[in-house]
């Protein structure tokens, strides 16, 4: 709607107009959306959730001038910051959990509740204000009565809140740089055994996180509601993660509830702080939050089943035809593959520049810069870009080109390699292929040991949450480590066979020089450092880097030449799989066969699990004590 203004309004000038409007609760679990309601059938109890409720002020910025696209649903949100007071008048059993600070526990609260959340301002763990108890006996009952809760946010671009009779609701308060924040859930019984032991400590964990990476959390609060849902909003986000009857969970239940409420709790950084227009440029919110997110899960607990961030993960769809590929510059409401486009590709480009091309120390400074520089503001993909570049003083021009607007994949092909003073023969002996007895129930984790894994191990400065804090190791802690006891099933699967060399050619290999010269071209269009692993034969290794300047003068092909006194074994190329490579098969010298990608389905289908995918059935009910 279009207000016009009576006269032009003056710098420090005020001008008030009221709105009436009309919000229509509806069945969210039947019919979709962010908000509305989900029914209980079991006790007859419903949970609200009270999300895009009001007209909004469309964005006028510098850069655009007014923001007028419609929300359709995929693009999310260009908004405004604000100071907010809101009064929400519900039956007296619910509990309201909102943005902001309740202006009035006192009313609205027993004086046991109170009592209680007094306490939660300096317990040293989680402190139940609402119990588990004290939520089921509400759902037996209806209070005719009403009551008035009052909260009050400022500085922050939306508004939401929860209601509900069914709302277990328990606190714990975490120092952000010497301010204090609390950090609150909110659930029902069904999702009990999960978030009680979870949801407020991962919450805390992720303020943590970002902090360091971005800037210090400002904000009061931050809420976790448990809504079988995953959004956000400022100070507070909707998640979703609940047990079996029994109160036990899969593993995949688990780690998707971990991720969902590490993801929606930091979307308050991106974009609830640093404010970029989502209507426009998904991937500057869902991105860069994504990237933040793998940083807290990888820091949760070294086995954690990182899903998006490790390189190797996003080559599935590097690999898919250019006509089924879109530039992560595309418009949000343009993608065809969401999910991977404004998601995956650029939290994977801000790790390959954090791990493999700037370095930890770098960008870490440069992306903290842009947060500092951008928070309570609306930066736009050139603003990022610049400011990584002005704080690194690293000329990222080509990665921008290349990753962001471009949809070119790596693949570095080493062409083949000449050795001097060797006289190795082509042929080769073949080992045979064995078999491996597996366990079907295994645990669930990532199929490959990426480089920030293995970093984060040898850093001295990292503690893991879960070795901080001994209260989250649970069943599923102890079983990826193999502590834990089930009763599992097994199945066989094929090893590929190894190649090697021959004792006869082994013994051809004379002298105490040797020179390699490798010929490799770059075969998908996007440039990329050239990470070399050398195999000795004397069982030793070695990895050269080099610059993705290599290629400036030719970006088709390039030669490199390297003189060892050891006998060299095998090359391999991108050995830790930093780079998204998206053909393994031409980065080895000698060349081997590789398992196509039907045998290894074949081989490991019973084995692969992912976030939010329960498969194998639930290990906790079949332990073994």
């Amino acid at each position: 709607m279009r207000v016009d203004l009576p006269k032009p309004l003056k710098p420090g000038q005020k001008f008030k107009f009221t709105i009436g409007w009309h919000y229509y609760l509806v069945d969210r679990m039947r019919l979709g959306g962010r908000g509305g309601y989900e029914h209980f059938p079991e006790d007859g109890n419903d949970l609200f959730t009270m999300t895009q409720w009001f007209p909004r002020l469309c964005v006028y910025s510098d850069d655009r001038g007014w923001q007028n696209h419609q929300f359709t649903g995929r693009g999310e949100f260009a908004l405004v910051f604000g100071n907010y007071r809101v009064k929400m008048t519900v039956p007296a059993d619910h509990i309201v959990m909102a943005t902001g600070v309740a202006q009035n526990y006192p009313e609205v609260l027993t004086p046991v509740q109170l009592q209680r959340w007094k306490m939660a301002q300096n317990t040293q763990d989680i402190i139940e204000i609402v119990t588990l108890d004290e939520a089921i006996a509400k759902e037996k009952t209806r209070s005719a009565e009403k009551k008035t809760w009052v909260f009050k946010a400022d500085m922050v671009r939306d508004f939401a809140w929860g209601s509900s009779r069914k709302f277990i609701w328990d606190a714990l308060p975490v120092q952000i740089e010497g301010k204090k924040v609390m950090c609150m859930s909110a659930y029902g019984k069904e999702a009990y055994h999960l978030y009680r032991r979870y949801s407020t400590k991962v919450t805390a964990h992720t303020l943590k996180v970002y902090s360091h990476f971005t800037i210090p959390y400002p904000y009061p609060v931050a809420q976790s509601i448990e809504a079988s849902n995953g959004m956000e909003y400022p100070m507070i986000s909707f998640n979703f993660g609940r047990t079996e009857k029994d109160g036990t969970y899969s593993e995949a239940t688990k780690n998707g509830m971990i991720g969902v409420i590490i993801h929606e709790v930091g979307h308050n950084f991106f974009p609830m702080i640093i404010n970029s227009d989502e209507r426009q440029w998904s991937w500057m919110d869902e991105g860069l939050n994504t990237f933040c997110e793998y940083l807290a899960e990888e820091l949760w607990d070294n086995k954690f089943p990182v899903s998006r961030g490790p390189a190797y993960k996003i080559v599935n769809y590097m690999k898919l035809p250019k006509d089924q590929l879109e530039p992560i510059m595309t418009n949000s409401e343009n993608i065809v593959q969401f999910g991977p486009n404004a998601y995956s590709k650029p939290a994977t480009g801000l790790n390959i520049l954090r791990e493999t091309i700037m370095g930890r120390s770098l960008f870490d400074y440069a992306f903290k810069e842009y947060a500092r520089r951008w928070a309570f503001k609306h930066p736009t993909p050139a603003d990022f870009f610049r400011t990584m570049e002005d704080a690194s003083g690293e000329d990222l021009d080509w990665f921008w080109r290349g990753w962001f607007y471009n949809t070119d994949p790596c693949d570095i092909s080493l062409d083949s390699v000449k050795v001097s003073t060797l006289a190795v023969g082509d042929a080769v002996r073949q080992d045979k292929a064995r078999e491996n007895t597996i366990r079907v129930a295994r645990p669930i984790l990532n199929d490959y040991d990426d480089v920030s894994k293995i970093r984060n191990r040898q850093d001295p400065n990292i503690v893991f949450a879960t070795d901080a804090d001994t209260s989250l190791r649970d069943f599923y802690w102890h079983y990826a480590r193999g502590l834990a006891k089930v009763d599992t099933t097994t199945s066989t699967t094929l090893i590929p066979a190894r190649e090697t060399y021959t004792d006869e050619e082994a013994q051809k290999i004379s002298g105490n020089v040797h020179f390699y010269e490798l010929y490799l071209s770059n075969k998908g269009g996007l440039v990329m450092p050239v990470i070399i692993e050398w195999n000795f034969e004397d069982g030793t290794r070695d990895t050269t880097r080099i610059s993705v300047h290599v290629w400036r003068k030719n970006e088709e092909r390039i030669v490199k030449s390297f003189m060892f006194k050891k006998k060299v074994k095998s090359i391999l190329i991108d050995p830790m799989r930093e780079t998204a490579d998206i053909n393994e098969e031409n980065n080895r010298w000698p060349s081997v066969v590789i398992p196509s990608k039907f045998q290894l389905y074949k081989d490991r289908q019973q084995q692969r699990l992912g976030r939010g995918v329960s498969v194998g059935g639930n290990p906790m009910q079949k332990k073994i004590d």
